[in-house]
């Protein structure tokens, strides 16, 4: 049987396909796969079980149930003073990653360029492809502290270019932005015409300072599709619920496609989602603040038995060198994975930029950190 041939030339997700050598494997400590160690607070979790005691396992509106999209509008008010319409201007998906697909679908008409900074979130690039368009990849480095460089930007903009990608804080390298340089990156935005899609799922986990939306900033929010979800800072990764805001008109468009793909989000989800964004703020400052005691000890860490590493500044994730060693990222994690049975993620997986530094993940406990760096250091030596 033949396949698309779009999909034929798509490479597999170089996450999952390196953790396949993990499965089955035993006392390996995974530094690898995103995903906080935390358990779903509990009172999301009764939130959810009584919803089922009561009956709640229909289909939902879908836009989704309106109550999770009015906490959302609720939410992003009093928290970042974004106004939206639970009416026209949210729709909740099945995590982020629909979300993300759902508004290059919308969006995109053939030929049209998105713009990917890279090192990039793995799925950012094939969902482009898939949905038409063509990706233009803009390097960041380790000097420029893994940020767009708005410079960069403007100067790789040509007259096809619609739409740029923006993750932040940043999976893999963890870096976020501060107002003046989200000011920066609007300025070109503006310039060359752009829509941004902006996926900000790790926001309620930056360290250093306060998070700021993209369509906050003056004239951005009819150019932006603001994507967040509760995966991540509610530790909620297996209920799938994302959300999307923008534009009715674009909202619409995402709608349409999602009616006919995916219908809604399961109800049950969706019900936990409202009970973390109306009483979850406490659970989440304390995750947080743990998140960041791992990070400053891995980074300490790191950097003493020889691994050049920047401070992240938001999600949980380190992306340090490994140039040091002469080894590839594949060769590196495959090597650290047989003989200290430490997985990490090789950092090209993340696109060509990430050669030579390798992706770890400290949403494990600060013990697994502790032994996964003796072995790590083991390892170099």
């Amino acid at each position: 049987m033949k396949i698309s041939k779009k999909v034929d030339r798509l490479p597999p997700s170089g996450i999952r396909e390196f953790f396949d050598l993990v499965i089955g494997m035993k006392e390996v400590i995974s530094l690898g796969v995103g995903e906080p160690d935390f358990t779903t607070p509990w009172n999301i979790r009764e939130t959810a079980i009584y919803s089922l005691e009561q009956g709640y396992t229909s289909y939902t509106s879908n836009r989704g149930l309106y109550e999770l999209r009015l906490e959302i509008s609720r939410f992003l008010k009093s928290h970042y003073s974004l106004d939206y319409s639970p009416d026209e201007e949210i729709l909740i998906t099945v995590g982020v990653s629909e979300a993300f697909d759902l508004a290059l679908r919308a969006l995109i008409n053939p030929g049209d360029k998105v713009i990917v900074p890279e090192p990039s979130y793995v799925s950012y690039a094939p969902v482009s492809i898939l949905a038409g368009g063509e990706v233009l990849y803009l390097k960041t480095d380790k000097e420029g502290g893994f940020k767009i460089d708005p410079q960069k930007l403007d100067k790789i903009c040509d007259r096809k270019a619609k739409y740029l990608v923006l993750n932040y804080p940043c999976n893999p390298t963890g870096v976020s932005y501060t107002k003046k340089e989200l000011n920066d990156i609007k300025k070109v935005v503006i310039k060359k015409n752009l829509t941004v899609i902006s996926d900000e799922v790790y926001d309620e986990l930056t360290y250093d300072f306060s998070h700021i939306p993209l369509a906050k900033l003056d004239g951005m929010k009819s150019r932006t599709i603001y994507l967040n979800g509760f995966s991540k800072a509610y530790a909620m990764t297996g209920w799938r619920v994302g959300f999307a805001a923008g534009p009715a008109k674009a909202i619409a468009g995402m709608t349409k496609i999602h009616q006919y793909t995916m219908l809604c989000a399961p109800i049950t989800g969706q019900i936990a989602a409202r009970e973390a964004l109306k009483n979850g703020t406490k659970s989440v400052e304390q995750m947080r603040n743990e998140y960041r005691r791992r990070r400053d000890f891995i980074v300490k860490e790191l950097c003493r038995i020889g691994l050049d590493c920047h401070r992240p500044q938001g999600a949980f994730y380190v992306f340090p060198s490994i140039k040091k060693t002469g080894m590839k990222s594949v060769e590196f994690a495959k090597e650290l994975l047989k003989r200290e049975k430490v997985a990490v993620v090789p950092g090209v997986a993340f696109g060509p930029s990430g050669e030579g530094y390798v992706r770890m993940s400290y949403a494990t406990s600060l013990s697994n950190i502790k032994e996964a760096v003796s072995r790590i250091e083991h390892f170099l030596k």
